[in-house]
Parts: C-alpha cells; structure tokens; sequence
C-alpha cells in the first residue's frame, strides 16, 4: 500500500519594527515549494503599541489564509542599541503570540545559523541569502519585491525545513535475503 505524501506548512518571519518579513514554505513529502512572501509595512504607524497590534492582526491574518503547521522565527542580534533591541524583541514577541494563539508550534534560529543553512557563509550578506533562496526555490525575480525582509523571512523557513531532516522512505529489498537480512525480528524460528 502506497503511502500518502506527508505535507508541511512552514511560516518564516523575519521581525522588524518597521518591516517585517513574511515567507510561507510549502513542504511536500522533500520538496519545498513557495506558497508566499511578503512584507508588513509599518512605517506609517507611529504609535510604537499600534505597531505591536497591526503586526498581531497581519500574522493572524497571513495563518489564516495558508494554514502553516510550525513558525521559524529569526531571533534578534544583539546590537549595540538597547533601545532598538527592546523594540524587536516587542515586534518577535507579538508575532510568537500571534503563532501560539493557533496552536502553532515556534522554532527560533539564529541569523548566523540561518544564513548558514542557506549559504554555508554565516557571514552572508541578504543580497546573497536572497539569491541562493531564488536559485533553490525557483522563484521569479518579478516576486522577490523590493524588500530583503521577505528573502530573509522565507530563509527562517528554508532553515527550519532543513532541520527537520528527510522523512524517511520505504525500505527497498533486492531480494528475501535482503529482507530477512534487514528485519531479523519478523522472521520465525
């Protein structure tokens, strides 16, 4: 009996107070396919709280329409500007909530370990995990957008796929031998 191709939705986000990305990762049985990428646009709210509520609403709204099983999340780096770090972590906090509200398993990855995954260049620059991630996926430079936030989103997403390792296939026998050889506890004695 053949069994039905496993499939996973993975939702990427790369935290931002001013943008924040968004990539959707369609994974079926190994193959990984974009469902979407985009970005949250939050430099017309100057309200840092009204921020925080419209990047709730935005992820709430992005679950609803694709449904994702888990959330990669990049984690913010430690920078020299604690105000700024306070901001994104508020931003990477509400995205989280916005996930577990929906029962939406959450995996955190380093920026280091995502480009990492992505490049195998820890030290990569956005331009060169962008241009790897269109070159694996397969994605039209027309749906790339202006922003960086939403290459870096679907990298969270990418990454996380890779982590999850390969589902494991049917074990192939060349012969009766070979499966006896394999299963030693199914055969009597």
């Amino acid at each position: 009996m053949i069994q039905p191709v496993k499939e996973k939705i993975i939702l990427g986000i790369d935290p931002g107070t001013n943008i924040m990305g968004y990539g959707v990762l369609k994974v079926t049985g190994t193959r990984p396919q974009v469902m979407t990428l985009g970005v949250i646009d939050l430099r017309k709210c100057s309200d840092p709280y009204l921020k925080l509520k419209h990047i709730y609403e935005r992820v709430q709204g992005v679950i609803t329409s694709f449904l994702p099983d888990e959330l990669a999340i990049e984690a913010p780096f430690f920078g020299k500007n604690v105000q700024s770090m306070l901001k994104l972590g508020r931003a990477q906090g509400v995205a989280i909530v916005a996930a577990l509200c929906r029962d939406i398993p959450v995996t955190e990855y380093a920026p280091l370990k995502i480009k990492m995954a992505i490049t195998g260049n820890g030290q990569a620059s956005k331009e060169q995990v962008a241009d790897m991630l269109k070159r694996m996926l397969h994605i039209p430079a027309s749906e790339m957008g202006p922003f960086m936030d939403a290459t870096d989103a679907l990298a969270a997403a990418y990454c996380h796929y890779l982590q999850m390792g390969r589902p494991e296939l049917p074990k192939a026998y060349s012969s009766w031998k070979d499966y006896i050889a394999k299963n030693p506890d199914k055969v009597k004695k």
